[in-house]
């Protein structure tokens, strides 16, 4: 190690122990931090000992009178510490819970895309409509509907630590100030309430959530004046045919502030403590998703995907996180809020939401959770993919119509690729029986031999012009476009539900034949379908694989096993896409067909004698050697040295035994 590698190594141990030391919390900031652990300890304690009366005792006497006030009572009337023996934590967790037989109100909030259902028991959003979508039965489709698959809850703490939590609470609706707006109050008296103020704009997705703490300035612990401890709990259905391929694309995505977007795990439990900042969260299936956005940014925040094994539900997404407070300076009101969005994974819908937004850092990125393909590749679907297929669809063109004219742009585009690609593979055509000659020459796959040919074919390949890997870099060009359409097609909500010809929904599978039940081998690779268009785009592509094989075969036998393969892989296609879109499949099998039609065209209007004689020409000029056939050939009489080198060495071993 020389000197200057052990400077710097010095170098950088002092700036890593420099940065800790400067980064390292201070005493008020470690305060606060365990003052934060003790709430939420208390919070564990309390819970412990509900479920431990509940099960001694069962539920809260129905009877009383104005079950769960006294928790009310007990948290706004903050006094001094309790003593040790004080029992009021362990009366406000029996006292906090809703009995099950106080009668729940429910209060509709709805414009024309989203119908909502607003609970009085926690105050809490009960169930989400989408009104403008259906679930794959032809049923309304509901995010969510009843405190078994949604839970939200608002944890507070009071100056001597007393908790209470929302969702234990009766919440009384107040008239908004508009038609938009519903008020859930939880009252004290006429100066001490707890708000949930919803607002629902007309035509919106998105709609606007506050809290509003009056009474309790001087009430609340230190903590609770500044953070609001947020729970949201969310079962995920099963909204479309195919789970297998739903659940591919059924995951938790999230945003840290003023940074890009992350995602989960889809295929596996998964557990996040975020303690950077974040912008945003979204409980997303493959078609439509519930994001809750800060206003400010939440501050420790948990994230768990659990992967269900229900008929009925695909996951389950827990949130748990702080949501920043405002104390007002002009009222005795404490505020904190957010936004949710209840709709569609739909780009432009999402992307909408930053078009007034100048700078980039600031902007949400909600279209993120409509997933694109690979970071590299995205770009052709956002700036040519779904700009041309929004354009057909403002036309009101069938989608089985936009499709074909989306592939026939594409064809159009990568035409000069596919024209060259062709050439490249004539000239290696024609040149086949004067590489047939080199097999007569050299016969025999031993190595010396192989190598022989090899050299041969690539001096004569030198000769007349000709590069072998012409042919592949048109179609190395073309695969950016052939893969955002792979990755656009999963993710198109616009396809969700359209038909085509025999299938009735274009964002799934089609079926010739379904079963129920586990075929051992075929359902794990097939699941219990067989697709008509996979079948269809299949079985052309086997057709047409055999077909370019001929035509590109330059008579070597280099490598005989390699043979087979195009058709292999063909074949091992129909699996791996029969349970993905039929809008997929029909399209595959509408690129193959355009591209038969596209090879017979060519091979009509080229005249490969023409070609042939222009590669004879190019024999009796001088040729000076490309780089790259320069650097093939050396690498050739190297090989063939060393093998030259192997076999001798090989016969002095043979001669000692």
């Amino acid at each position: 190690m020389d000197k200057n590698t052990v400077t710097g190594l010095l170098l950088i141990t002092a700036i890593i122990i420099a940065f800790t030391i400067y980064n390292r919390p201070d005493r008020e900031q470690i305060e606060a931090q365990q003052r934060m652990r003790d709430s939420i300890a208390m919070v564990e304690i309390e819970r412990a000992q509900l479920e431990a009366l509940q099960k001694a005792g069962g539920e809260t006497d129905s009877t009383l009178p104005g079950a769960g006030s006294n928790a009310v009572a007990d948290f706004f009337n903050a006094g001094a510490p309790s003593s040790p023996t004080d029992t009021t934590a362990l009366s406000l967790a029996t006292e906090a819970v809703v009995p099950s037989s106080v009668q729940e109100e429910t209060i509709v909030l709805e414009n024309e895309k989203v119908r909502i259902l607003l609970s009085t028991r926690g105050g809490s959003i009960r169930s989400v409509q989408l009104k403008e979508y259906l679930h794959h039965t032809g049923e309304n489709l509901l995010l969510f509907d009843g405190p078994d698959e949604a839970r939200f809850n608002l944890n507070l703490f009071n100056r001597n630590s007393v908790h209470l939590s929302t969702e234990d609470q009766v919440f009384t609706p107040v008239s908004g100030s508009d038609a938009h707006s519903v008020t859930m109050r939880l009252q004290q008296s006429p100066g001490q309430y707890i708000d949930f103020v919803y607002t629902l704009p007309a035509d919106e997705y998105m709609m606007d959530f506050e809290v509003r703490l009056a009474g309790m300035k001087n009430g609340l612990h230190p903590e609770s004046l500044t953070n609001f401890r947020m729970n949201w709990a969310q079962k995920i259905r099963q909204q479309e045919k195919g789970r297998m391929f739903e659940n591919r694309f059924t995951r938790i995505h999230y945003k840290y502030d003023k940074q890009d977007v992350q995602k989960m795990s889809e295929s596996k439990n998964d557990h996040k403590e975020l303690s950077e900042p974040l912008k945003w969260f979204s409980f997303k299936d493959q078609y439509f998703t519930s994001i809750i956005i800060g206003r400010q940014p939440f501050s420790n925040t948990i994230l768990n995907s659990e992967v269900l094994n229900d008929p009925d539900y695909t996951k389950q997404y827990k949130a748990e996180g702080w949501i920043p407070a405002v104390i007002s300076p002009d009222s005795d009101l404490i505020t904190a809020g957010f936004n949710y969005y209840f709709g569609p994974v739909h780009y432009n819908t999402l992307k909408a939401y930053d078009k007034d937004v100048a700078n980039s850092v600031d902007k949400l990125q909600l279209e993120e959770n409509v997933y694109l393909g690979y970071r590299w590749l995205s770009w052709v679907n956002k700036w040519f993919v779904i700009p041309v297929f929004n354009f057909f669809l403002s036309l009101n063109w069938g989608m089985g119509l936009i499709i074909l004219i989306l592939t026939l742009m594409v064809k159009l585009i990568t035409l000069p690729l596919t024209y060259k690609s062709f050439m490249s593979s004539a000239k290696m055509r024609v040149l086949r029986p004067q590489i047939q000659e080199f097999e007569k020459k050299y016969p025999g796959n031993d190595q010396e031999m192989m190598m022989k040919r090899q050299q041969a074919t690539m001096e004569l390949y030198n000769k007349a012009g000709v590069n072998p890997m012409s042919g592949c870099l048109p179609m190395l060009i073309q695969m950016p476009v052939l893969l955002a359409l792979f990755f656009f097609f999963p993710a198109a909500i616009e396809l969700r539900q359209q038909g085509f010809l025999w299938a009735d929904d274009l964002s799934t599978y089609d079926s010739l034949i379904s079963w129920s039940g586990n075929i051992p081998l075929i359902t794990r690779f097939l699941g219990n379908h067989i697709s008509i268009f996979c079948l269809l785009m299949t079985v052309v592509n086997v057709f047409y694989t055999k077909y370019n094989m001929s035509m590109t075969d330059t008579g070597s036998q280099a490598m005989p096993g390699m043979k087979y393969m195009p058709i292999f892989m063909s074949v091992f296609m129909f699996f791996f896409l029969n349970s993905y879109p039929a809008g997929l499949n029909y399209y595959y099998f509408l690129s193959t067909l355009i591209t038969i039609g596209l090879t017979l065209i060519m091979k009509q209007v080229i005249d490969e004698n023409k070609i042939l004689a222009q590669l004879e020409a190019n024999k009796k000029k001088p040729k000076k050697k490309s780089g790259f056939m320069a650097r093939l050939e050396e690498a050739q009489k190297m090989q063939e040295k060393m093998a030259r080198e192997q076999a001798k060495e090989n016969a002095k071993r043979n001669a000692r035994r």
